[in-house]
C-alpha cells in the first residue's frame, strides 16, 4: 500500500480485510497519542479504530508478487477503544476549572483540534463511543457533550476488571497470582494509554493501589517505545541498524557480535508508527 498521500513509498500492513465487506480501505489518521501526546498513526477501518505498530529486523525486504519492497518493516493494525484516544481531547474541550464541571460542547467543536484534522474522521464513531463517559444535553436537533469524571472512573474500573479476567485465561501464572498483583498488572497495561493526572491517579485511588507501582510495571516504561514525529526509523529500526552495521575506522565491517538465540517477549518487537512530516 502507498503509505501517505504525496509519499511514493510502499509499506506492508497487516490489517482486517475491508474488501471482504465490500467497503474501501479506511484512512490512515495522524492523531495524538493519549498518554504522550506525540503524533501517532492510526487506521480507521469499517468503523473500527486501529493503532499501528511496527517491527523490523536489521536486514529484510518483502516480496510482493513481482515487486520487492525494500522497507522490511512489518506494520500491524490492532483494534483500540476510541475512548482512550478521545479522552484527552474531550478533557481539554470542557475547559474544567476547579470544582466547575466545565462547558458543554458540540461534537464537531470538540473534534476540531489544531494541527490534527484526522480527528474529524472520527465523527462517525465518537458519539456512540463517548456517550459512556459523557454527559449529553440535547437542545433542539443539537447534542452537547461534556466529560463526566464519575462516568470515566466507572468505565476505567470496568476495563480493569475485564482485563484482569482476561489475563487469568491467557497465562497460567496469573491464575495462581494473588488478586492484588493481577489487578496492578491490569492497571499497568491501561497506564500505557492514560495520563497520570487525572485518570491514572483517580483509578489507583479508587482501587486502593500504589500509583508508582502501576507506573513502573507499565509496558511503556521500558518495553514499548513511540516513534518520534518525522521519523519512521526511530527508535527501533535505527537501533537495529546501528547494532548490525558497525564498521571499523578503515571502512571494513566490524566483527559481528554473538546474537542471543533465546526467545523474546513479543512486546519487545513492536513500537508505534508515526507519520512523516510533510
Amino acid at each position: 500500500m502507498v503509505w501517505f498521500d504525496g509519499v511514493d513509498e510502499i509499506r506492508l500492513l497487516v490489517a482486517p480485510d475491508s474488501g471482504a465487506s465490500g467497503s474501501e480501505m479506511g484512512p490512515l489518521l495522524s492523531l495524538r497519542h493519549p498518554k504522550s501526546g506525540s503524533r501517532t498513526c492510526y487506521h480507521l477501518n469499517g468503523g473500527t479504530l486501529h493503532e499501528l505498530q511496527w517491527f523490523k529486523r536489521s536486514y529484510g525486504s518483502w516480496f510482493l508478487g513481482d515487486y520487492v519492497c525494500e522497507d522490511g518493516r512489518l506494520y500491524t493494525a490492532t483494534p483500540i477503544d476510541p475512548v482512550f484516544v478521545l479522552l484527552p481531547v474531550f478533557e481539554e474541550a470542557r475547559m474544567k476549572k476547579g470544582d466547575n464541571p466545565g462547558k458543554l460542547r458540540l461534537l464537531d467543536e470538540i473534534l476540531s483540534v489544531d494541527g490534527y484534522p484526522g480527528y474529524q474522521n472520527l465523527m462517525s464513531i465518537a458519539e456512540s463511543s463517548m456517550r459512556v463517559v459523557c454527559e449529553i444535553k440535547e437542545i433542539g436537533s443539537s447534542k452537547f457533550f461534556r466529560l463526566d469524571d464519575a462516568k470515566v472512573l466507572t468505565w476505567l474500573h470496568y476495563k480493569v476488571l475485564q482485563l484482569k479476567d482476561t489475563l487469568r485465561t491467557l497465562d497460567k501464572n496469573y491464575a495462581v497470582q494473588n488478586d492484588k498483583d493481577t489487578l496492578i498488572d491490569a492497571v499497568s497495561i491501561l497506564a500505557e494509554y492514560l495520563k497520570e493526572e487525572p485518570w491514572l491517579e483517580l483509578l489507583c485511588n479508587h482501587l486502593k493501589l500504589d500509583l508508582q507501582e502501576a507506573i513502573l510495571k507499565a509496558p511503556g516504561s521500558g518495553k514499548f517505545q513511540s516513534a518520534e514525529e518525522g521519523s519512521l526509523d526511530y527508535p527501533c529500526a535505527t537501533q537495529a541498524k546501528s547494532a548490525g552495521e558497525k564498521r571499523t575506522r578503515s571502512g571494513k565491517q566490524a566483527k559481528k557480535e554473538k546474537v542471543e538465540t533465546n526467545s523474546q517477549n513479543i512486546k519487545d518487537m513492536f513500537c508505534r508508527a508515526s507519520r512523516k512530516k510533510s
